[in-house]
């Protein structure tokens, strides 16, 4: 026994294997299923777990999964679900310790929603895809979207949590407001004689959404700049459904939640699209994703012999056991559910949501294109703050910075285009 005053020395990387022992004690159980009603092809799922990321002396573990709703094509759904993952993590410093990892993923998620519609818009193809795109590490689960897919959370005592945003012109006057102030319009399908039907639409090209992957032929306005929303659950977890609009469009989040209630994730999922198209029919492609984030299962001890009966044997029978009455069942079970909210941010402004300054680790990378990761020579770059519109009176000089051709697209989803220069058409949505 030490006495008062003297230290034990601990190597650090002992200290090290504990910490991560009991973070691979304290991570929850992921376990998901999906489901899935085709009408036109054009609905794609990710679902990577256990993808790992060295971390110290050892490696940790983080999950990924991805809807893709396409629209007028199948092409920028497939192209979105197979590269937007690396276009995220490419934003993301390789030194970054666990906490600043989760701290930089907003960030790293605009970045790489911008820089996916960048590159696929190079490829000249008109189709555009929602994206609803979940990463849970640890008990933190952090969910960017574009489009009217949806990702709700059922906490475990019951709440329910809206962790996307809808970018229907129908629903959001926010996104109305932006898109007429950077030249679209918005508007019903005027069928002549002054008859408008339908739900609101952009013109020209009559998208009903106003943010999205790829749709280059119907405004630039038109952004993949994702709102994100990054929550941390307790050790009680909860479950995620994230589905297209073929199941919000004839459920709510409430009737979702008790119409799979008690069942396992790929059971709850193929329930849900049941429901869904039992309401309307099939009238679009209807996927859901069931995703339950659970604590780790203990293993269960090993029954003792019973002892032969005697005289107290009934009295005995309800007394406390010694591991019933520890301090560590209490902590178990009697913790509070509480979902934390860490970060939400929806706004379309990429000098707002790339404002983040970098980790003190990070400094090195000072001299990279923000979105495109592309390295950039020292006069060369183009702060996200330079232009007229600066109410912060941040000098232009200040990063993070911009390449010439990523400053061009931010400057086309505001609005700012020079006249004549304009990419769209009046295509189809």
């Amino acid at each position: 026994m030490l006495s008062k005053g003297e230290h034990q020395t601990v190597p650090l990387s002992v200290l090290l294997k504990r910490e991560l022992a009991n973070e691979k004690i304290e991570r929850p159980d992921i376990v998901h299923g999906q489901a899935s009603q085709s009408k036109k092809g054009e609905d794609f799922t990710l679902l990577k777990t256990e993808c790992e990321r060295v971390l110290g002396d050892g490696v940790t573990n983080y999950s990924v999964f991805g809807l893709f709703d396409g629209h007028n094509g199948s092409a920028a759904a497939i192209y979105t679900k197979e590269n937007l993952l690396n276009n995220v993590l490419s934003c993301i410093p390789s030194d970054l310790n666990r906490d600043e990892w989760v701290a930089a993923l907003p960030r790293a998620l605009v970045s790489g929603f911008v820089k996916t519609d960048k590159d696929f818009q190079q490829r000249a193809q008109t189709s555009g895809t929602t994206v609803t795109f979940v990463i849970i590490e640890g008990w933190v689960v952090t969910v960017a979207s574009v489009g009217d897919s949806r990702c709700i959370l059922e906490s475990s005592e019951g709440g329910i949590y809206y962790l996307s945003a809808d970018h229907r012109l129908e629903c959001n006057e926010e996104e109305r407001e932006r898109i007429t102030a950077s030249g679209g319009e918005v508007g019903r399908l005027n069928t002549g004689g002054g008859t408008e039907i339908g739900p609101l639409r952009c013109w020209p090209g009559g998208l009903c959404l106003s943010r999205s992957i790829g749709d280059m032929d119907v405004g630039e306005f038109i952004v993949p700049v994702p709102y994100v929303k990054q929550v941390k659950l307790s050790s009680s977890g909860g479950r995620l459904i994230i589905s297209s609009d073929g199941v919000w469009d004839a459920l709510s989040p409430e009737v979702a939640v008790d119409c799979c209630r008690g069942m396992p994730p790929d059971v709850a999922a193929s329930q849900i699209v049941k429901e869904a198209v039992g309401v309307k029919g099939l009238r679009d492609d209807t996927t859901c994703i069931v995703i339950d984030i659970q604590p780790p299962e203990k293993p269960i001890p090993p029954l003792v012999p019973p002892k032969k009966h005697s005289k107290g044997v009934f009295k005995s029978m309800f007394k406390k056991k010694p591991s019933e009455s520890s301090s560590h069942t209490e902590k178990e079970y009697n913790e509070p559910d509480v979902v934390e909210e860490l970060f939400e941010e929806g706004s379309a402004s990429l000098s707002q949501r790339l404002d983040t300054k970098y980790p003190v680790c990070n400094m090195f990378k000072l001299f990279m294109c923000a979105v495109c990761q592309v390295e950039i020579k020292p006069g060369e770059g183009i702060s996200i703050h330079s232009g007229p519109s600066n109410p912060r009176k941040l000098r232009p000089w200040d990063g993070p910075f911009l390449c010439v051709s990523c400053q061009e697209k931010k400057d086309a989803m505001e609005g700012k285009r020079p006249s004549g220069d304009s990419r769209y058409d009046s295509g189809s949505d």
